[in-house]
């Protein structure tokens, strides 16, 4: 018998884009549920809300607020500092005084490190507590803040130092500009002081720039007072108590005439024999002088010196010892011998002096 077969055909659906097609409508029940619940939420934490945006605006105003005062107040000090030297410049006190350029950079770099060091205290904790007011733990970042600042000392170590070091120079007033100093790696006239670097003048005007890290002792010519130093060779021979008064008076004529009645801040002083030879003997004299000053007083000194001695008749010695006025010039022959009669091989006492020449006795 045979088979037959049904065939069924099946029509499928069209396929419908789901992504164009509007979501399923929210019911009014499910909104109103989903807006209480927001309401509520909100209402649950606006407080703390408030409160957190106030605790922020309190410490920003007052950060900003005390770092302004300081500011100020530090602005303010250092403007009736550099009034105050301003003011003296020029008269008598005004020299006792450091000058008005060297006050005037120390006071703005003090000034400079006090008003950053200030902002960055201020800040830095304003900053760490507005973080807190979020409730953000702080321990983490404080660690990596540690161990960052660890790893930026270790590499830049010597740019700390030298930032340290002049910070501590200026504070301290060590040297300032227009001083002359010896920082032991160079020496000459400071020109400019810095945070990191103090440039001098040397000698033979090159300029140094040297790291404040580099310096480790500064020998400071121009603070305070110098001493002028003068020594006076003369023949042993000279009156000590006349010595004395010609240079008393040179002294006396030297403090009366100007520039030097300024720059001498103390009279000519004899100290004394410093030492004492057969053919001369040398008197010290010395006198206080203004800072950085006393090479020049000291040429004034010798010259002034010099003057009166010749005045007054008294010859000052130095170096090889000179003749007497007096003394008779000795022979140049005095010290040679007569000539020998047997210096000649010819002469009858060098013949009498040969010997006899005797018999041959050789063989031959």
């Amino acid at each position: 018998m045979p088979r037959r077969y049904l065939i069924v055909l099946r029509s499928t659906p069209p396929v419908t884009d789901t992504s164009s097609s509007s979501p399923a409508p929210v019911s009014l029940d499910e909104a109103a549920r989903q807006a209480g619940a927001a309401a509520g939420w909100v209402e649950q934490n606006w407080s703390s809300w408030v409160n957190t945006g106030l605790r922020i605006l309190l410490i920003l105003l007052v950060a900003f607020t005390l770092r302004y005062l300081i500011r100020r107040a530090l602005t303010k000090l250092i403007d009736r500092m550099n009034r105050g030297v301003q003011a003296v410049e020029g008269t008598a006190l005004g020299g006792l005084l450091v000058n008005a350029e060297r006050r005037r950079q120390r006071s703005e770099a003090i000034g400079s490190v006090l008003r950053s060091v200030a902002s960055f205290l201020i800040l830095g904790t304003a900053g760490l507590m507005v973080l807190g007011a979020f409730e953000i733990d702080l321990a983490p970042l404080l660690a990596s803040a540690g161990v960052a600042g660890v790893a930026i000392g270790f590499g830049a170590r010597n740019l700390v130092t030298d930032f340290l070091s002049g910070v501590f120079m200026i504070l301290e007033d060590q040297y300032g500009v227009g001083d002359s100093v010896d920082a032991g790696v160079a020496s000459g006239e400071v020109i400019e002081v810095g945070l990191r670097v103090t440039k001098l003048r040397g000698v033979d005007g090159e300029i140094w720039y040297v790291r404040n890290g580099e310096i480790k002792r500064v020998g400071n010519l121009s603070q305070g007072w110098a001493t002028a130093g003068v020594d006076v060779t003369v023949r042993p021979t000279e009156d000590l108590d006349v010595i004395r008064k010609l240079i008393a008076e040179a002294g006396e004529q030297m403090a009366a005439d100007e520039p030097w009645n300024e720059r001498l801040w103390g009279p000519v002083e004899v100290l004394g024999l410093t030492e004492v030879l057969l053919d001369s003997m040398t008197v010290r004299v010395s006198a206080k002088t203004m800072p950085g000053k006393a090479l020049g007083v000291e040429r004034e000194l010798r010259w002034r010196i010099k003057r009166t001695f010749d005045a007054a008749g008294i010859r000052i010695v130095g170096g090889l010892p000179q003749a007497e006025p007096d003394a008779t010039p000795k022979d140049p022959t005095a010290g040679m011998s007569a000539p020998s009669a047997f210096a000649s091989p010819v002469s009858p006492q060098s013949i009498a002096t040969n010997p006899i020449p005797g018999p041959n006795l050789s063989k031959h």
